[in-house]
């Protein structure tokens, strides 16, 4: 029996009405009440794209493979059934004609409609701000988009984009111009690591300023309705140092390169699954919410099936789990938080691996005026606040392409680089300081 035409293209028409709409089904999650899980995976032809016809770092095409892409994709599904990951393609990576990027393009677009995940576009490859000026990155955005749209088809728009770090005038572009309200855009705890500087954000997503990318707006004068999310999970004991100090690597945490690359599986395991449940333990307890996020970079050089490993452990420990894409889990902030009222907590014992101290504690407190971290022995003794960073005084951001420094460093920073950044009890703060930290009925 031969089926009509208009019977095919009925067919495809709901078929790809369906899938947008499982898409998007996520997003009728409540916020409280759930452990989120985000995974993004980037996909590129050059180790960092600074823009469109420059490079630095090592060319990254023969790691890209469509069979490197499928086999990506199969061991998350078989670790964690039914996930959802956010794909995102360089500039590069978007517009290169070989025949590998022109099949993976077509394989990852129909993954959209497969599994439901985001395809969206990574502008510069991390650090678009760090060699581009403003107006060059709104432009890369708008195309880069654009050819995203062009790629997947049936009008499809991504509801986030990935950018490793993003100023707030580029996030302020997206939401007015590009009508984007997710974007990841800055790396928390980033300091003396790659090409870009970026500490002093909150590490839970909110809604930034327009003097700062790292600062949460104050009010209805400066706010820009996109939400921005953090990029890795980091372990807040190793994240406390600057870049690789006394041997160790401040961003380690859930991602491969700072654990699994470092450690070996099994310890390396170990580590990722602390670094998960400082928030889907204590962090739910505290917060109401949990979310954790990794990216793995499709050309990193260790097993998938590692990967696998790790989601079905958190499967197993924390089987009510919501793996969805990152713009989903934005855009369920944004209707649970209209404005930035967040009060965030975290607590976190150390693992004893790298820089996780396994005689430490380390406790922070993220809130729109400010963020303060203090450490302590495990038991509370000798507690000493190691980060105060207050977000209710003017902020500026330095000239978009001409330096990697985009932190945003307060009274005392974590990273400890500066002669001020010495550590002291709560007592000794200034008393305007602990006159805030008070109104947030923080005892100490």
């Amino acid at each position: 029996m031969k089926t009509s035409f208009l019977t095919c293209c009925f067919t495809l028409f709901f078929f790809a009405g369906y899938l947008t709409a499982q898409t998007r089904a996520g997003e009728g999650l409540p916020l409280m009440g759930n452990r989120f899980l985000t995974l993004n995976t980037v996909i590129r032809v050059n180790q960092i794209e600074v823009s469109r016809d420059r490079n630095v770092g090592e060319d990254e095409r023969n790691n890209h493979t469509p069979q490197r892409v499928i086999n990506f994709r199969k061991a998350i599904a078989k670790g964690l059934p039914g996930a959802k990951i956010t794909w995102a393609l360089s500039w590069l990576a978007l517009h290169d004609t070989s025949a590998n990027y022109t099949q993976i393009r077509k394989i990852v677009a129909g993954y959209h409609y497969q599994y439901g995940d985001e395809v969206t576009f990574i502008p510069g490859a991390y650090f678009a701000n760090a060699y581009n000026s403003t107006e060059q990155v709104n432009k890369d955005l708008h195309e880069g988009l654009a050819r995203v749209s062009e790629m997947v088809g049936n009008h499809y728009r991504p509801l986030s984009v990935l950018a490793g770090f993003l100023s707030s005038k580029n996030m302020e572009y997206l939401a007015k111009e590009e009508g984007i309200h997710v974007c990841q855009a800055n790396i928390w705890s980033q300091y003396s690591i790659d090409n870009q500087d970026g500490d002093g954000s909150v590490c839970y997503p909110f809604y930034p300023s327009t003097e700062h990318f790292c600062k949460p707006a104050q009010g209805k004068e400066d706010f820009i309705d996109c939400v921005n999310l953090d990029g890795w999970t980091v372990d807040f004991l190793a994240g406390r140092r600057a870049g690789f100090a006394e041997g160790f690597n401040s961003r380690m945490g859930v991602g491969p390169i700072e654990t699994l690359g470092k450690y070996g599986l099994q310890v390396g395991l170990e580590e990722m699954m602390h670094s998960t449940a400082i928030h889907f333990d204590n962090g739910y307890r505290l917060n109401g919410f949990a979310w954790v996020t990794n990216c793995w970079e499709l050309t990193l050089p260790y097993d998938v099936n590692d990967m696998t490993l790790w989601l079905q452990a958190i499967k197993k420990r924390w089987p009510g789990v919501r793996c969805i894409t990152q713009g989903e889990f934005g855009r369920i902030w944004r209707r649970h938080y209209k404005q930035n009222n967040f009060n965030y907590r975290f607590d976190e014992v150390g693992s004893g691996i790298g820089g996780s101290d396994k005689d430490k504690r380390l406790r922070w407190y993220m809130n729109k005026d400010f963020r303060l971290a203090v450490l302590s022995g495990v038991d509370g003794a000798n507690e000493k606040v190691i980060d105060f960073t207050r977000y209710d005084l003017p902020a500026k951001e330095p000239v978009s392409g001409s330096t990697r420094n985009w932190s945003l460093m307060g009274e005392i920073n974590q990273k400890g680089v500066r002669p001020q950044d010495k550590p002291v009890p709560v007592k000794e703060l200034p008393a305007e300081g602990q006159a805030l930290i008070r109104k947030h009925k923080i005892n100490l």
